[in-house]
């Protein structure tokens, strides 16, 4: 894993995870994609909630196969990210762009988890020249979404949290620093997937919490106008959602199934908000075919 600083034009600082061109990271390098086709496709992945920006590791030895390489980088506030209090979830899209442009990417796909799919959505939206195709995989809808009851069916602990941010930042900063962790938002599939080939995101959560919830509590984004219409989306969409998530539920996922053009949602009634990743190999299969 190649890891590097870049400083976007406003001077900030970014810190970027690349898998390198030969997508050597994933164990060895990518044979092609399906039918032996060698595809070299670029796949940004934007992190959750809170987590720093190391690409999924259990996803690397497929994405190796498929000739797949990982960019990524820690969302502003997080792990070596310059904080920037008060983005919305459309910055996401000029600091891809600016991470894509330093790498000398021209097009590339994205890949979001949870409240990383609401910035590949926005990616999607406003960067269209450039974006093959998205995925995001139980990731929320735009808060206040019309016809959506946003908060339905989110455990106490999440929804509270949530509310804490649509109050502003000095309220959430008063949740967070009394918050708990609460094991009654993951499923049992969701903490069976933990325990197995996901504890990698013990890897991710740890560092994006050491110093603090500033990375966290600028996620705010996430109860206010995106700045960007999920619609706008014209490339290939793949949402991926379980039946059973308690931390975004599954109408979150239905919301912009309806709305963006060519998506599809694959719903899996059985799965949680973690073990929805489950299908990440098969979704990496879909973004190949759809980018070529």
């Amino acid at each position: 894993m190649i890891e590097t600083d870049l400083e976007p034009a406003d001077g900030r600082r970014l810190h970027v995870y690349d898998t390198g061109a030969d997508g050597s990271a994933g164990g060895g390098g990518a044979d092609g994609g399906p039918g032996g086709r060698s595809s070299r496709l670029t796949v940004f992945w934007l992190h959750g909630t809170p987590n720093v920006g190391a690409p999924p590791k259990p996803l690397l030895a497929p994405s190796a196969r498929l000739g797949i390489r990982w960019v990524s980088y820690d969302r502003p506030g997080y792990g070596g990210s310059t904080p920037r209090p008060g983005r919305d979830i459309a910055s996401a899209a000029a600091d891809v762009g600016a991470v894509a442009d330093a790498l000398g990417i021209a097009r590339f796909a994205v890949m979001g988890h949870s409240g990383g799919g609401p910035h590949a959505l926005a990616c999607g939206a406003l960067l269209p020249e450039r974006v093959l195709a998205v995925v995001v995989a139980a990731g929320l809808a735009p808060f206040g979404a019309a016809g959506l009851d946003w908060f339905a069916g989110m455990t106490a602990s999440g929804a509270a949290g949530l509310r804490a941010a649509a109050e502003g930042r000095t309220a959430k900063e008063a949740y967070e620093a009394d918050a708990a962790y609460d094991p009654e938002m993951f499923t049992p599939a969701d903490h069976a997937a933990l325990a197995g080939e996901w504890s990698w995101f013990g890897e991710v959560v740890g560092p994006a919490v050491k110093d603090g919830p500033g990375g966290l509590i600028d996620d705010l984004a996430y109860v206010a106008p995106w700045g960007c219409d999920p619609a706008r989306v014209v490339a290939p969409v793949l949402l991926l959602h379980g039946g059973e998530d308690r931390i975004v539920p599954s109408a979150h996922g239905r919301w912009p199934a309806g709305r963006c053009p060519g998506a599809e949602l694959r719903l899996a009634p059985a799965d949680g908000h973690i073990s929805v990743l489950g299908a990440g190999p098969a979704a990496l299969e879909w973004l190949v075919e759809r980018a070529a």
